[in-house]
């Protein structure tokens, strides 16, 4: 998936411009206008790397998500779990732009946005189907785009309702079960009122038969709904709303443990391990992880005994039991709406007012062990007070629960005077979250355990601008900045907490930091001639800090566990400074466009998670708890390249590649310490971040003789990405992974009939892997990782597509 020269509209976009400074005239053919800097300009002559791909592009490509054309293109890995975590879903996405990996679902290094609108759940990438196009602006967007932005930005542009009346149907069917369905319809309300409105229904069947239920494993199915409004009561002032509803609804996903250990059961049924090798005295995987041996396996039957755990109410429970889930799998519901209001005051001076909303809540039941335990005997049968609905079998399911809501409001003015232009404004982010888990208790007859942590809060105040000044008519020279103070607060739970240093009421503040910083970014930029632009930026980032607040809850012996491992109560923010130089333009009179850039960045005080897995005396379980500390120096360097050829009326190539290199000066975390032996991590590279990945797609097309005004096309992609490093230690990799997808079809007015093949080659490889434990109902292996956690692929689909348009 190729992210190449399309039309690019950052905060406030829109199909038309967000930013113009009195009115302004259509982009010439050919010509793509972008507001990466919120005003319009070229994409080939704005000083920043940023890339787009168009909702054209995303039906060529056959893309269905946004999360799947972020994860197919050069320089991004989409991580759907953390180390520890324990499960890989959709409950969990996190953007890895040029090797920034996040390292906990707080410490997010890449933002997403809306129509310009922040959006705090990076889930969000999920929620949006069919939209007008995706940008992807890289490097630190602190000055426009505010927190969290400390590798880039992805903004999801919607479509915009015309004034004619139009409408669209569009269907698939394939393999596996996969089905799409999307409709649309826009036109006029009014002379000056317009409308969009879509619903579509997505759902593919899982590719992994679950070996001890027969189900398949990695189902999943998205409904979502939207209204867009736009008004334009005048000449001088556009309104815009948009509203979106989205949910989504998952079976048990597709992941797997290979083991470090054997796990055997009474009647000689063993699991074997696959460990190559032995590290510190623990055995362990050593180069590119093994393919799957063992069945893929788990324990999802949503049995009595499950339904009567998931239908447990209780006050320690975020998501209750109404809108929650209802056996193993994913329910999330998602809903976001926001505004903008544009009024062009004079030719020189345009004010933009923009506020957001976004809720999203989830809950997800998934089997810890991963494995076929039908023939493990239950060593307790004690799961809960119901013995009748009691498993025969060993099993441990686990319960994780989420809610996140947050408001935005940001206010601006763009300005154009002569040889000086640019943009000066403010704006506010409140954003708020909760999570909480459950399981049962082995130690006793009783119902599940529910707890939650209080809730999390951050504030954010920012004052930024941007001034351009055009020196000569070849050189401009730019500066751009923010001022932000972000306030992070923690509370207490719903219930009172009594810690060495006193009481702490329900939902009281347990924490709260303010953190004040500047971050500017200085841009110089040289037209070399018409087609082709040079330009050098240096740039600083920032991650507000956090709090492992969760601690003041635990025993004194878990506390004394996660001190020993490095974890404090408070998180100091990290901090990058980022170099950066570009080449842009266009060759052949515009038959060959392209982008070439290259960074080095430097990631100070890097936060990482460390989980540790800690006995607890109260469940007689392991619990698996950490948090985050400021134990990493990092160095990220790399180069990216994208061209577009129109070679002629038969052939088009689209190209991407890029290299993202790091590493690692300083790290600490003694988990890894423990399992490995390594103290010193300095010249290893970072985890989950592919350090080489390209994709290349070729379309041929033309006239199809035999039916008059049709037109056949067939499109190829290989998308490319090297193995990823499962954690900071450099000891276990994913091979790499090469990905084909082809579609050819014929379009003749308004229908377009297509043939598709996804993961033509039917490749296997795992597409992620997180060092994890081997839980074994016999056997402790807690002492150090024992597991490697791996998120299974999906599998060859073939199917057929049909789009109408009205």
């Amino acid at each position: 998936m190729t992210l190449l020269s399309q039309p690019v509209r950052a905060e406030g976009a829109s199909a038309e411009a967000p930013e113009k400074a009195g009115a302004e005239a259509p982009p010439a053919k050919g010509e793509i206008i972008v507001s990466a800097r919120k005003r319009r300009e070229d994409i080939l002559k704005v000083p920043v790397t940023v890339n787009a791909l168009t909702s054209a592009d995303l039906e060529a490509r056959g893309v269905a998500t946004v999360s799947d054309a972020a994860n197919a293109t050069p320089g991004i890995n989409i991580a759907t779990a953390s180390s520890g975590g324990g499960h890989a879903d959709r409950s969990f996405q996190q953007v890895n732009l040029r090797g920034f990996t996040p390292t906990s679902a707080t410490a997010v290094t890449t933002s997403i946005f809306i129509d310009g609108v922040s959006v705090s759940s990076p889930t969000a990438l999920s929620a949006i189907a069919d939209p007008a196009q995706i940008e992807v602006l890289k490097g630190p967007q602190a000055a426009y785009f505010g927190r969290n932005t400390f590798a880039g930005a992805i903004n999801i542009v919607n479509k915009e309702p015309g004034k004619d009346w139009h409408a669209s149907v569009s269907g698939m069917y394939g393999t596996r079960r996969n089905l799409r369905v999307q409709g649309a319809i826009e036109g006029p309300v009014t002379d000056w009122l317009t409308f969009r409105a879509t619903v579509g229904r997505y759902q593919k069947g899982g590719s992994w038969q679950n070996s001890a239920t027969g189900q398949m494993l990695g189902d999943q199915s998205s409904t979502n709904g939207t209204l867009y409004l736009v008004a334009k009561p005048s000449t001088s002032l556009t309104v815009k709303l948009f509203g979106m509803i989205a949910s989504d609804d998952d079976g048990p996903s597709a992941q797997t443990r290979l083991l470090a250990y054997n796990v055997t059961n009474g009647s000689g049924v063993t699991y074997v391990s696959q460990s190559n090798c032995v590290m510190n005295g623990n055995p362990y995987f050593c180069g590119a992880a093994p393919g799957v041996v063992n069945p893929v396996g788990a324990m999802t039957t949503n049995n009595a005994w499950i339904r009567n755990f998931l239908n447990t109410a209780s006050p320690n429970r975020v998501v209750q039991p109404s809108v929650g889930v209802q056996g193993f799998g994913l329910l999330r519901h998602t809903q976001h709406v926001h505004g903008t209001a544009e009024y062009v005051i004079d030719p020189h001076l345009t004010a933009t007012v923009l506020a957001g909303y976004n809720h999203e809540d989830w809950s997800q039941l998934t089997d810890l062990p991963l494995l076929d335990f039908t023939q493990f005997a239950n060593p307790s049968k004690a799961f809960g007070s119901n013995p009748s609905a009691n498993p025969s079998y060993y099993s441990y399911p686990y319960y994780i629960d989420s809610a996140q809501q947050d408001y935005s409001l940001e206010g601006r003015v763009a300005y154009k005077y002569g040889a000086v232009r640019g943009v000066v404004g403010v704006s506010w982010l409140d954003a708020e979250s909760r999570g909480g888990g459950g399981y049962f208790s082995f130690s006793s007859a009783g119902d599940p355990v529910f707890s939650q942590g209080g809730r999390s809060r951050a504030r954010n105040f920012g004052a930024f601008f941007g001034i351009t000044w055009d020196a000569t008519d070849r050189l401009s020279l730019n500066l751009e900045g923010r001022y932000q103070i972000d306030t992070i607060t923690a509370y207490q739970n719903n219930s009172s907490l009594t810690t060495v240093n006193g009481t702490f009421a329900p939902f009281s503040v347990l924490l709260s930091k303010s953190y004040k910083n500047f971050l500017p970014r200085g841009i110089v930029n040289y037209q070399i001639n018409p087609n082709m632009m040079v330009y050098g930026s240096v740039s600083l980032g920032v991650n507000p800090g956090q709090f492992n607040s969760a601690f003041l809850q635990y025993t004194p012996s878990i506390q004394a566990s996660l001190a020993a491992a490095g974890l404090k109560m408070a998180v100091d923010p990290e901090k990058i400074t980022n170099y950066e130089i570009g080449l842009k333009g266009k060759l052949a009179d515009g038959a060959i466009r392209y982008q070439l850039a290259g960074y080095y960045s430097l990631w100070r005080n890097q936060m990482n998670t460390i989980y540790q897995a800690v006995y607890n005396s109260a469940s007689n379980a392991y619990d698996f708890v950490g948090g985050v500390a400021n134990t990493g120096s990092v160095d990220l360097f790399g180069v990216e390249a994208q061209v577009l050829w129109k070679v002629n009326e038969l052939v088009s190539i689209d190209a991407a590649g890029a290299y993202n290199g790091s590493r690692i000066n300083r790290y600490a975390n003694p988990t890894l310490t423990t399992l490995t032996g390594i103290t010193d991590f300095r010249g290893k590279e970072m985890p989950l971040a592919s350090k080489y990945s390209a994709n290349v797609g070729v379309t041929l097309g033309g006239g199809f003789a035999p039916i008059k005004d049709a037109r056949w096309f067939w499109r190829t992609d290989w998308n490319f990405k090297s193995g990823v490093w499962a954690s900071a230690a450099n000891v276990t990799r994913t091979r790499d992974l090469h990905i084909f997808n082809t579609r050819v079809g014929m379009t003749k007015g308004d229908v377009t009939l297509e043939l598709f093949a996804n993961n033509l080659f039917n490749n296997r490889t795992i597409t992620g892997i997180y060092d994890n434990w081997t839980i074994d109902p016999n056997a402790f292996h807690f002492a150090a990782y024992s597991a490697l956690h791996a998120a299974l692929p999906d599998l060859r689909t073939m199917g057929v597509q049909m789009r109408l348009k009205f």
